[in-house]
């Protein structure tokens, strides 16, 4: 039997009477409810259910779910593949840095992380150990996507301007 809720609900269910099979106490809930019209006009009416990928897992499952979402799906990563992923871009995040010093601090900051995870004990035998940063190959990277410097002639063509100007006007003083 079905009794009006509270809030919310419209109706809750009673407890199951004793002597009476799941499967008979269900079916009996089904056709109450396809009698008072409760599955008229749901969404999806008519339409067949949605194909799951019979070789999709719990894990493809839940990063599909968080890219639904918008969540980052490299917040789910194990703190050691975390290390790691971090580690392969560091590269792409240093590019933009004005200074060698500036890329060392990177570095050194993420190597200074991946040390502290070694001390920590790991949740398994098999987590990923990742690997320090080679800094001074970032820094030789980081050198070689940057335009090279040259010196500036501006100087020069200042001065030499300047000298110009000035041969220019003792000159008209000489002519008076």
């Amino acid at each position: 039997m079905v009794t009006p809720g509270r809030g919310n609900d419209r109706y809750v269910t009673e407890r199951k009477p004793p002597g009476v099979s799941f499967e008979t106490w269900v079916e009996t809930q089904i056709a109450r409810a396809a009698e008072r019209g409760a599955f008229e006009n749901l969404d999806g009416a008519g339409h067949p259910l949605p194909r799951r990928n019979r070789e999709e897992n719990a894990y493809d499952w839940a990063v599909a779910k968080a890219r639904r979402e918008g969540v980052d799906t490299a917040a789910m990563l194990p703190p050691g593949l975390a290390l790691r992923r971090e580690r392969d871009e560091l590269s792409g995040r240093v590019a933009h840095l004005a200074s060698e010093a500036e890329v060392r601090a990177v570095a050194e900051d993420y190597n200074a992380r991946v040390e502290a995870f070694w001390r920590q004990p790991q949740e398994s035998r098999w987590s990923p150990v990742p690997g320090l940063a080679d800094v001074e190959a970032l820094v030789s990277g980081w050198r070689r996507a940057r335009p090279p410097v040259l010196p500036s002639p501006a100087p020069e063509v200042v001065e030499v301007r300047a000298q110009r100007r000035f041969r220019r006007l003792v000159a008209r003083f000489r002519r008076r």
